[in-house]
């Protein structure tokens, strides 16, 4: 179906107007900011019913307690900055209203309603999307079984006479609610992405830590030992530091993948958003197809990245002890019992336990004197 736009000059005075309206427009709805307009930390508004929108869907389990409805608080992330904002007890309601925001609001509101001659109708009339082949008819319909905005006259006489229609105002309201629910939802993977990349971050330090730790007392126990400990002692170390390296990398490898999906998923969002941002219903509804099938994808393939295992961090089964006496030091390896599989998740454990490095020897039988 093709069509033609008929635009009339703009103005000086209507740009400023629109270039004023586009800067009170919601990040989340995509709408007029709705009073009252609450301002975050990074300077950001929200309308504070979109902000506890965002802050639901990032705090599923987030519950109120107490008469007075109040909460032990929570977080979540600017839509349009990522800072991350933390809530006090009082949730939402606890943000700072942004009174100026408001009052520009009334002012614009009344001014637009002010401005709206009938000079101003007729123009917003003559940028009515024109059918191309019946060009006195403005596109009013949308073809259902061709997935195209057309004319009535199209649908009387034309080629979509036999196809299934349905009015353009519907299927646009009904396609942008899809898109603006296909964009709350990916803000909100969005959000657990970033905590899981948090959660693989913290992951990685505890792999250093406890694998600085694992070391240290290695080479603590090593120091008493007599110069055929020497040896041995590197190669256990280099053992301990070929895990932790490897674990480092696999686990690194992850954060790239997570952040590139992340990356890409931003951008799918920048990308819905300006596809929200189209006024022409026609127009917005053949673009829209190819954003909502990349919505559609993109969680796919966010349910299917790989994690971390439980645990994974764990350095606790290099285990050695330092009991035995030095005709046997040249067989000592680490002890690989249960003991190391106990502590695997007790930090304490591990700092506590003098012994928690402990070795055992392979194949020798101690000396009797």
């Amino acid at each position: 179906m093709n069509f033609a736009l008929g635009l009339q000059p703009l103005t000086g005075e209507s740009n400023a107007v629109d270039n004023l309206e586009k800067q009170l427009i919601c990040p989340v709805c995509l709408e007029m900011f709705t009073k009252p307009v609450v301002i975050l930390p990074c300077q950001h508004n929200l309308c504070r019913k979109c902000a506890n929108d965002v802050f639901q869907a990032a705090n599923p389990l987030w519950q109120t307690r107490g008469p007075a409805g109040l909460s032990t608080g929570g977080r979540f992330r600017c839509p349009s900055c990522r800072h991350e904002v933390v809530l006090d007890r009082h949730g939402v309601y606890g943000l700072q209203r942004n009174l100026l925001v408001e009052n520009i609001i009334d002012i614009y509101k009344q001014e637009s309603t002010r401005a709206l001659t009938p000079k101003a109708e007729q123009q917003q009339q003559q940028q009515q999307l024109m059918c191309a082949e019946h060009e006195e008819e403005r596109i009013n319909i949308y073809c259902l079984s061709c997935q195209t905005p057309t004319c009535s006259m199209c649908k009387v006489f034309g080629a979509h006479r036999d196809c299934e229609v349905a009015p353009l105002q519907t299927i646009y309201k009904r396609q942008k609610t899809e898109l603006s629910d296909g964009i709350a939802i990916l803000v909100a993977g969005n959000d657990r992405i970033q905590a899981l990349i948090s959660q693989m971050e913290d992951i990685c330090r505890n792999i250093e830590e406890n694998g600085r730790r694992q070391k240290n007392q290695l080479c603590e126990k090593f120091e008493v030992l007599s110069t055929i400990l020497d040896e041995r002692k590197r190669e256990l170390v280099e053992h301990i530091s070929c895990e932790q390296d490897q674990k480092l990398r696999h686990v690194r490898s992850l954060i790239r993948h997570h952040g590139d999906h992340l990356e890409l998923s931003v951008k799918l969002v920048e990308t819905a958003i300006q596809s929200m941002e189209e006024p022409q219903m026609a127009v917005f509804l053949q673009s829209v197809k190819e954003v909502l099938k990349k919505i559609a994808d993109t969680k796919v393939v966010a349910s299917n990245l790989e994690r971390a295992e439980p645990g994974y961090e764990s350095m606790a089964h290099f285990i050695v002890s330092t009991e035995e006496v030095a005709d046997m030091l040249r067989n000592i390896d680490f002890h690989t019992g249960s003991q190391g599989e106990d502590g695997e998740d007790g930090v304490d454990m591990e700092e506590g336990a003098e012994d928690s490095v402990s070795l055992s020897t392979v194949g020798v039988e101690p000396t009797r004197h």
